[in-house]
């Protein structure tokens, strides 16, 4: 099948989700389907067309236009989204996003109807109801999948009509190539990975780290990412006297990531927003990793209390407690790292991952109802 894949952003764009669009439609090309992307260029001085892999991407800027007002840019793009879909004729647009791009495929849609799939990755609740342009996208989509349980509930609460049109796809990753390494308790070491904004919750895990490192001296932390949050907590870590025990280590490359989860011995999720998936979890459980997370959105779903991993609360002396538990019996946090890697193999395997999409594109331009 010819397919159209929306996404808000997409490779050399990177992020969770990004990498994980990305493999997708790899993967899904692999099998014989044909892909364009149609993505934003998000300010990014990026090329307006590329290759990926031989997909072409498509970008534009969609968001530029519509903050500025620029009603002549905003017509000749919706003119050029309109001819992109007539001449690539796909038989699915499978929608990625919920972004201010979604306007220029709405207002398409009418004159070139497609077969539309639509992907949540963001709870609904944080990104308006159902007047919103991404309400009306869900809508009018022929199917939603939603990334976690949490979210397709969120969905159906606001939109009760997508009910008998929608379904859970839980995220996956392919199992890396590294085998896990034993987890260090000699010298431990406390990974938080992600972007560096303040819904993540690093600043929670440095307090929680201050009693931490009273027990274990010898303990680490590492905080990996980028982003507008930064500066802001290596203040934090100077003022909670942490500079010699914490380590600002800057963006990883995605292909590095397991390899920095296969040196930590807990990988901490403090998040304070009501994550829609978990990726970092899904990552730390592959290379067998006991994870201390909050207990918010789509995490209980990737993570089972007490058996691959601990939940608690959004503040820092739950989550100091949580560490030093998995820090003092070491038994119980390796137990808990075998079973999130069994888990993850099992729940979350990249080829039923990829299986699901291929069997869903073909039941919705058959017309066939999904379970």
């Amino acid at each position: 099948m010819k397919i159209l894949y929306w996404a808000e952003a997409f490779w050399p764009t990177i992020g969770g989700v990004e990498v994980l669009s990305g493999h997708l439609v790899s993967a899904l090309r692999e099998r014989g389907h044909e892909f364009v992307v149609v993505t934003d260029h998000r300010g990014c001085n990026i090329s307006d067309t590329l290759d990926y892999n031989g997909v072409p991407v498509y970008r534009f800027h969609f968001q530029r236009l519509l903050e500025n007002r620029d009603v002549g840019g905003i017509a000749a793009t919706r003119r050029n989204i309109a001819l992109l879909k007539k001449s690539f004729a796909p038989d699915i647009i499978h929608i990625n996003a919920c972004g201010p791009g979604l306007f220029f495929h709405l207002s398409t849609a009418a004159e070139i109807p497609v077969k539309t799939l639509c992907t949540i990755h963001a709870l609904l609740t944080h990104s308006g109801g159902r007047d919103t342009v991404m309400g009306q996208m869900l809508r009018q989509a022929d199917w939603v999948t939603a990334v976690s349980r949490t979210m397709l509930n969120d969905v159906r609460r606001i939109l009760p009509e997508v009910s008998q049109r929608s379904s859970v796809i839980y995220n996956s990753l392919s199992m890396p190539g590294a085998r896990p390494e034993p987890l260090p308790f000699d010298s431990p070491r406390l990974l938080c990975i992600g972007r560096v904004v303040t819904e993540k919750g690093f600043d929670l895990a440095l307090r929680a780290f201050t009693s931490i490192v009273q027990s274990y001296p010898q303990c680490r932390m590492i905080i990996a990412g980028d982003g507008p949050a930064l500066s802001g907590l290596r203040g934090l870590a100077d003022e909670l006297g942490l500079t010699d025990s914490v380590e600002f280590s800057g963006w990883v490359e995605p292909e590095e990531i397991p390899g920095l989860i296969n040196k930590a011995t807990v990988v901490v999720i403090p998040s304070r927003k009501r994550e829609s998936f978990g990726l970092v979890a899904l990552q730390a459980a592959q290379m067998g990793r006991p994870v201390v997370a909050t207990n918010v959105g789509g995490l209980p779903e990737v993570i089972v209390k007490g058996e691959t991993g601990l939940l608690v609360g959004e503040n820092s002396h739950e989550l100091s407690a949580a560490i030093a538990a998995l820090l003092m019996n070491p038994d119980f946090a390796v137990r808990m790292g075998r079973s999130a890697q069994e888990r993850a193999a099992k729940f979350f395997s990249w080829d039923l991952f990829v299986e699901a999409y291929d069997s869903l594109y073909r039941n919705i331009t058959q017309g066939h109802n999904e379970s």
